[in-house]
C-alpha cells in the first residue's frame, strides 16, 4: 500500500518565489494547496504544473492581509482536504505571501504602514492561529523573512521591521508547539530576480549590479536558489531544525 502523501499549504503559490516553492515541495513528493491574491489563471498553470509531477494540488484565493476572511478560507480548505483524503488535516504551512513597499521612513504613511502590518505580521500570526487545528502534530511551519531583517537598505525600514518581528514570532511558535512535535523555522532570502516589488531588483541594473556586488557569491539570487531550501525544510532530513533562521541570499552583506 502506498503511502500518503504529506500536504503543505503555501500562501501566495502563484508567483514568484512562492511558485517555486510550490514546485520545489511537489519534487519531494508533497501535494500542495496554494493560495493566491487575484491571479487565477498563474495559480491554475502552478497547479497543472504540479498535477504532471505526479502530486494533487489547488489553488484557493486569499488576501493575506484580510484576517476578518481567514475563518472562511480556513473551511474552504478544510473541505477541500476532507474531500481528498478524508480528513481535514494538512503538514506544513508556508507563510510567504507579500508585497513590497519601498518608501523612507520620514515619508512612510499610516495606510502604507498598516498595509504591510497587515500582509506581513498580523496576518501571519493569526492564519497560522487559525490554521493550528488542522496542523498535523509533527508538522512544520516555515515563515518567509528577508535579508532586510538583518542589514538595512534605506526605504525598507517598514518592511524590514515587520520581518524583524516575523522572526521573533518564529520562536515562539517553537517553543509554544514543541509539545506537538511542530518545528517553526525562518527562511530569509537575500534580494532575488523576481516580480516582486514591480521587478525592483530584477529589472533596475544599478540595484542589480549593487547587490551582485556585496554578494560573496558575486550574483543576486534566483527563485531556485529558495524553494528547494523550503522544500528541505520539509522532509525528514531536517526534523531537527527547530526555531532557526536561515538565510539564503549568497553572503550578501556579510
Amino acid at each position: 500500500m502506498a503511502t500518503k502523501s504529506k500536504i503543505a499549504l503555501v500562501t501566495g503559490g502563484s508567483r514568484g518565489l512562492g511558485r517555486n516553492m510550490a514546485i520545489a515541495l511537489a519534487k519531494k513528493g508533497i501535494d500542495v494547496v496554494l493560495t493566491y491574491n487575484s491571479n487565477r489563471i498563474e495559480a491554475d498553470k502552478v497547479v497543472a504544473e504540479i498535477q504532471s509531477l505526479g502530486q494533487k494540488a489547488a489553488a484557493f484565493q486569499l488576501n493575506a492581509g484580510n484576517v476578518k476572511s481567514f475563518d472562511e478560507f480556513v473551511d474552504k480548505i478544510s473541505t477541500y482536504l476532507k474531500e481528498q483524503t478524508g480528513a481535514p488535516n494538512f503538514d506544513f504551512l508556508i507563510n510567504n505571501a507579500g508585497t513590497a513597499l519601498y518608501a523612507p521612513f520620514a515619508e512612510t504613511t499610516e495606510e502604507q504602514f498598516d498595509e504591510v502590518l497587515n500582509i506581513h505580521y498580523k496576518g501571519v500570526f493569526f492564519l497560522t492561529q487559525k490554521a493550528l487545528p488542522l496542523i498535523n502534530n509533527g508538522g512544520r511551519i516555515i515563515n518567509i523573512s528577508s535579508g532586510l531583517a538583518r542589514f538595512a537598505f534605506p526605504g525598507s525600514s517598514t518592511y524590514g521591521s515587520m520581518k524583524g518581528a516575523i522572526e521573533v514570532l518564529t520562536r515562539y511558535l517553537a517553543k509554544e508547539l514543541g509539545a506537538r512535535g511542530i518545528a517553526a523555522n525562518v527562511v530569509a532570502p537575500g534580494a532575488i530576480e523576481t516580480d516582486f516589488g514591480g521587478g525592483h531588483v530584477r529589472d533596475n541594473k544599478e540595484i542589480n549590479d549593487h547587490v551582485a556586488s556585496v554578494t560573496a557569491l558575486g550574483r543576486v539570487g534566483l527563485p531556485d536558489d529558495i524553494g528547494g531550501v523550503v522544500a528541505f525544510l520539509c522532509t525528514e532530513d531536517a526534523k531537527w531544525i527547530n526555531g532557526q533562521r536561515i538565510e539564503v541570499s549568497g553572503g550578501m552583506m556579510l
